[in-house]
Formats: C-alpha cells, structure tokens, sequence
C-alpha cells in the first residue's frame, strides 16, 4: 500500500528524490577494479567477518546514479543487516571518476558488471553472489544474467531488478512525453554536464560541439552515446543494448519488480512474453510504485517496500 498521500506514479517519483533519510552504513572499503585496459571503476565493498561464505550482493545503479543514490545505500544497509555482503558498483566514470575512463558508460555495458564480478571470485574468493539492479541498472544485470544464461559462474545465484529499462527505445521514447518532460530536462542537464566534464578531462577524445541541439535523450543517445560507443545511432543502440533480447535465456531465480505507473519505463507485450515464459523470472508489477521508489506506509520498517522486497527475496534464493 502507498504511503499516506502518496498516491500516483508522479507523486511517488517526485517524493522519492525530494524525501531524505539517514542511513547508518559503516565505512565501506573503496576498490578501483579495471573492467578493461585503461578503464576503472570504483566499488565500494561492506564485508561481513566471513565474506567468503556470506552471499555477496553486486548492485547497479541507474542512470547518472552513483554508488551514493539513496536505494543503493538502502540496500546496502538492509542486505548487510541480513548478513550479506554488499558491493556497490559505480558505473564507468560515476561516483566522480570521470578521470578513470576516457569512455562513457552505457545501457550494453554488461561486462563491466561481469569484471566485478570475476575480480571478487578470484581476490575475495566469495563462494556465492546476486546481482541487484535499479532502472537502467536493472536493465544491465538483467542483461548480463541473460548472456551468461546457464554458462556463467558456478557461484551465480540470483538476480533482482527494480523498474529495470529493458525495453529501451519505447522508454526513451516516453520519457519525451509532456508529462515527463521534467524528468527527462532532468537527465539531460545532467547528462550535458557531465560530457563537458569529459571533454576538459579528454580533449581529444570528446567534442561539446555535438551537443548542439540535443534536446532530448534519444537526441542524446544519436549523437553522444552512440557516436563514442560504436553504434550506428541511437535506434541501433537501444536494439543492441536491450535486456528484453536475452531475458528468455535468464537460468538462475530472478525477480522483477515493475509499478504500473512508472512514468516513463515501458515493458513492451513481446517482452512481457518473454517473461512470462521463463519459469526462473518471477515479474511482480503493482498499480503503484512510480519509477523505482515504491513508498510504503512503515510497518515496522523505513516504508522502502522495494529495497525490503529485494533483500528477502535475496535471502531466500
């Protein structure tokens, strides 16, 4: 149920951003792990006193979120109360690293998540992991667990994904609607801000002059991401980078968490198929909910419905 006077798919997004909280987590220990030559991520590791036989949560934040974004401390916090370890992954140049990568993160950079991962068995020796993702986050776990299908690690246990993007032209797409137009001024403010950050920091990689007149996120996509990533443009990336190709071939316990209402993430009919049809995927989709932020009425707990749904699910897997 809603928290009280949080009715709707806008007033729950807005709320979320704007509804802080304090959150007591330990001092985390902060690794740079290389996901491919030249190229850095930062993760930030809470570790139980036996990590090795602890599960150990890898999770994904969404986009220009970072290792800090309020979920992502969330379940940080829930999951090691639970006994579990909890690795917070940035994305390539998120959390202030823009210097460690003279690339830009993107929805199809699944083995990114992966190279976290082969860096924790091989360093940490952890003996099982899962992998937990919000928004275009979910869309990249929900997308590496497809690739990896029945031939990933031995250790790979479980994947959770909250309003994951896996449908991502029909999401971009709505996200230009009228009614999201704020959110989607919102990504691209920063969005822009951060490829200046980028051109200052690799001048003869990155050119500000192909921001002209991107307005729009699939504008963006056309000319930014697809430019510097290796795609034909953004209707060819959004193809390629889809987690609804592979979502079929998930073979280990999955969860999906959707609210009907999300203002701008769209889950196409094909897709849903696909879902549906995979007995490993267990999709929950609620009538409200708005896009990653589920704000429950506190029964005992801070009202995260979404975050307490991942780390039990997590626990039973």
């Amino acid at each position: 149920m809603p928290r009280r006077g949080l009715r709707g798919g806008h007033v729950q997004t807005v709320a979320n951003f704007f509804l802080r909280r304090r959150i007591a987590l330990l001092p985390a220990e902060r690794r740079l792990i290389e996901v491919e030559p030249g190229v850095q991520v930062l993760c930030h590791c809470h570790w139980q006193p036996d990590r090795k036989n602890a599960l150990t949560v890898i999770i994904v934040h969404g986009l220009e979120g970072s290792s800090e974004s309020p979920y992502m401390l969330g379940i940080a916090a829930k999951g090691v109360a639970a006994g579990m370890n909890v690795v917070r992954m940035n994305q390539r140049n998120c959390g202030g690293t823009d210097a460690l990568s003279p690339t830009l993160y993107h929805s199809g950079r699944s083995q990114d998540i992966a190279a976290v991962a082969q860096n924790l068995l091989r360093q940490d020796r952890i003996s099982h992991f899962a992998l937990a993702g919000f928004s275009m986050g979910g869309n990249l776990v929900l997308k590496l667990a497809g690739e990896w299908g029945s031939a990933g690690p031995p250790q790979f246990r479980a994947v959770v994904a909250v309003c994951p993007s896996m449908n991502l032209a029909a999401s971009a797409d709505a996200l230009h609607l009228a009614a999201n137009r704020l959110y989607e001024f919102y990504f691209m403010w920063q969005l822009r801000r951060r490829l200046r950050m980028k051109a200052r920091l690799f001048p003869e990689v990155f050119d500000t002059a192909r921001l002209r007149g991107v307005s729009t996120l699939r504008d963006f996509d056309d000319k930014i991401t697809a430019y510097y990533c290796g795609f034909e443009g953004a209707s060819d990336y959004y193809r390629r980078a889809a987690a609804a190709n592979v979502v079929d071939r998930i073979a280990v316990p999955t969860l999906i968490l959707h609210a009907a209402n999300d203002p701008f993430i769209r889950i196409l009919p094909e897709t849903r198929q696909k879902i549906l049809s995979n007995p490993n995927v267990t999709f929950v989709e609620t009538e409200d909910g708005g896009h990653c932020s589920f704000l429950a009425k506190p029964d005992g707990d801070d009202g995260r419905w979404a975050e307490s749904r991942v780390v039990e699910y997590l626990r039973q897997s």
